[in-house]
């Protein structure tokens, strides 16, 4: 039983930055696009969030005072934030304006989100004498429980109650968006747009504003992916490579969910549990390197199946890829 419930409180939090990309990126896509730089997108926003963090409490501590991990907290949440949706700003105008290739277009935010990342990150380390950590504060505000007094209940306190804020985040983004896209008019106009662009737009709806919000806010999203990353599974510390293939899993985990943020907790969950299965279920004999290929097994053969079993109401939106013409109404 301890066994069990230890893996399912770690699932829970290696699942996290899974479950984050992958509701950006289903937020991107319900819009009519498939941005599949998620991967440097995540990359920015660890490096970005770790920057903002750490410049804060150089300058407060330069300035003779003593660094909140709470404001730590704001700063690096708003910079990854940010990046992620100036990034994903970049790829609207190129993919929603200028009508570059959505595919083309994406793999190169991979690329250079992925050099962005890492570079800045060496670079703050040179800057730093060496490597660059955010303080003790900051750390405890990223990986301490949110609820330490319910955390001390037996059992449900482990289960339940037992994790940092940016676990409750993730859970409380897929709650909201689920809410979102079924129960509110902005949030049916934006499914019909990733439907049936020309359809929307002739019913009065502005196509590519909700295409630039639902792309920008999803790419803040899923920064915030590469913010988990770097501030709690490395401790606020950068690792060259830190994303580490997350940001593909986390798309393809988005047709596992097939486009659905409530889903996606189960999705993330599974998931998460591959990831750390190794350190739980040993396998004697068995190498440690077919533990770590199984959530990349696991990715393919969801492909597979949700290929195979596809049907209209979870498949996905009909727009999703293909850049609208007005024009050719």
């Amino acid at each position: 039983m301890d066994t069990l419930m230890n893996l399912f409180g770690a699932a829970v939090l290696a699942g996290t930055p899974l479950l984050l990309g992958m509701l950006g990126e289903i937020l991107t896509q319900k819009s009519g696009h498939l941005n599949l730089g998620l991967e440097g997108t995540m990359y920015m926003g660890a490096a970005m969030s770790l920057a903002g963090a750490y410049y804060y409490e150089q300058w407060v501590t330069a300035a003779g005072g003593a660094a909140s991990g709470f404001v730590a907290c704001l700063f690096a949440t708003g910079a990854a934030f940010l990046i992620g949706v100036l990034a994903s700003l970049l790829y609207c105008f190129l993919t929603a304006t200028l009508r570059a290739d959505q595919n083309v277009t994406g793999l190169v935010l991979a690329i250079f989100g992925t050099g962005f990342g890492n570079f800045f990150g060496e670079l703050m380390g040179i800057g730093a004498g060496g490597y660059v950590t955010v303080g003790a504060a900051t750390k405890a505000a990223f990986a301490n429980p949110a609820f330490p007094s319910l955390a001390a209940l037996p059992v449900v306190g482990k289960l339940l109650f037992g994790y940092n804020w940016m676990v409750y985040l993730g859970v409380a983004v897929a709650l909201a968006m689920a809410w979102f896209l079924n129960h509110t008019r902005a949030g049916l106009n934006l499914r019909a747009v990733g439907e049936n662009p020309a359809t929307a737009d002739a019913a009065g709806i502005h196509v590519t504003k909700y295409k630039y919000a639902a792309t920008c806010i999803g790419g803040g999203i899923s920064a915030l992916g590469g913010m988990y990353i770097s501030m709690v599974n490395t401790g606020g510390v950068w690792v060259h490579d830190c994303v580490s293939g997350k940001g593909w899993i986390a798309v393809a985990l988005v047709i596992f969910a097939t486009w659905s943020p409530a889903r996606g907790l189960f999705c993330a969950l599974i998931f998460g549990g591959l990831s750390i299965m190794r350190m739980y279920v040993p396998v004697p004999g068995l190498p440690m390197e077919i533990y770590e290929l199984l959530p990349y097994v696991a990715t393919v053969l969801v492909l597979i199946f949700t290929s195979i079993r596809q049907s209209r109401e979870h498949a996905q939106p009909r727009a999703c890829g293909t850049n609208y013409f007005r024009e050719e109404r």
